[in-house]
């Protein structure tokens, strides 16, 4: 019942919406209401580290206010890095982690994000931070080969997730639903390497909701130079959970621990995902 509320309430005001936003100055309203939503930021600590991050919307709200909580573990992990390592965020979706291990580690930064709604959040908050000579974005997903694809979202919401580059497949290996989808080209790990020329991660953070295996499929030599990685993993998708693990022995990693947050655990979409580290 209260869904339907919810449902009936959105839609009476998308039509309110429709109505002001049909006349001169409902449009210059919205254009000033989204101008201001782009541009309203909050400012978060952990650790000594100071960092401001874009708020258009309450999924932003929701990232920058669970900061230290959602993934306390993942934090604890950059907190673990080499001072001045090269690091590899894929699917760094608004850049809470770019930022983060760019500004508390020095880190130089590869921040992998193809959701054309979250790319200029990402560059937002790299630039507000002050940290775009430390970051660099690349808009292109990663695969297990070179391909021209699509790119399925769940959602055009900024800072959204659960989108799948190649499959419409979800997190949990499932069909999904998209409701929004572009072409574009998937690359290997590897051939980041030898067609653009991007720097060797020491360390890498995979987190694309889903295709972690065949992120790691497209890495191979890439894979034996990497210290330590953290990869989220569900544990209820076989496929997914036995590659990882089978290619990252390959590479001569071993796994170190998983753990997931009270957020997490109290979710039941998502109980059965942990952010796995693995090291040399």
């Amino acid at each position: 019942m209260l869904q339907r509320l919810k449902a009936i309430g959105r839609a009476s005001l998308r039509s309110c919406a429709n109505v002001i936003g049909s006349t001169r100055p409902g449009r210059v309203f919205f254009e000033d209401a989204v101008d201001g939503a782009m541009n309203r930021t909050r400012t978060v600590t952990h650790r000594g580290t100071v960092l401001v991050f874009a708020v258009p919307n309450s999924v932003n709200e929701f990232r920058v206010r669970s900061f230290a909580t959602k993934e306390p573990e993942t934090l604890a992990w950059i907190d673990s890095i080499s001072s001045g390592a090269v690091l590899w965020d894929i699917g760094a979706n608004i850049g809470l982690y770019s930022c983060y291990a760019a500004k508390a580690r020095g880190c130089r930064v590869i921040a992998f994000e193809p959701s054309v709604f979250n790319l200029e959040l990402l560059a937002r908050n790299v630039f507000v931070n002050g940290l775009s000579r430390s970051v660099t974005i690349m808009s292109l997903p990663l695969f297990e080969r070179l391909a021209e694809d699509t790119l399925n979202m769940t959602t055009t919401a900024w800072g959204g997730a659960l989108s799948t580059f190649g499959l419409k497949q979800g997190y949990d290996g499932s069909a999904m639903d998209s409701v929004f989808e572009f072409r574009t080209v998937g690359l290997p790990v590897d051939e980041c390497i030898s067609r653009l020329g991007l720097p060797e991660p020491q360390y890498i953070k995979l987190d694309v909701d889903g295709i972690e295996h065949l992120v790691l499929r497209g890495g191979p030599r890439v894979l034996q130079g990497v210290r330590s990685l953290s990869v989220e993993v569900n544990d209820d998708f076989t496929e997914q959970a036995q590659e990882c693990q089978r290619l990252l022995t390959a590479a001569g990693l071993h796994f170190v621990s998983k753990a997931h947050s009270a957020v997490i655990e109290a979710d039941p979409r998502f109980n059965t995902v942990f952010n796995q580290i693995w090291a040399r």
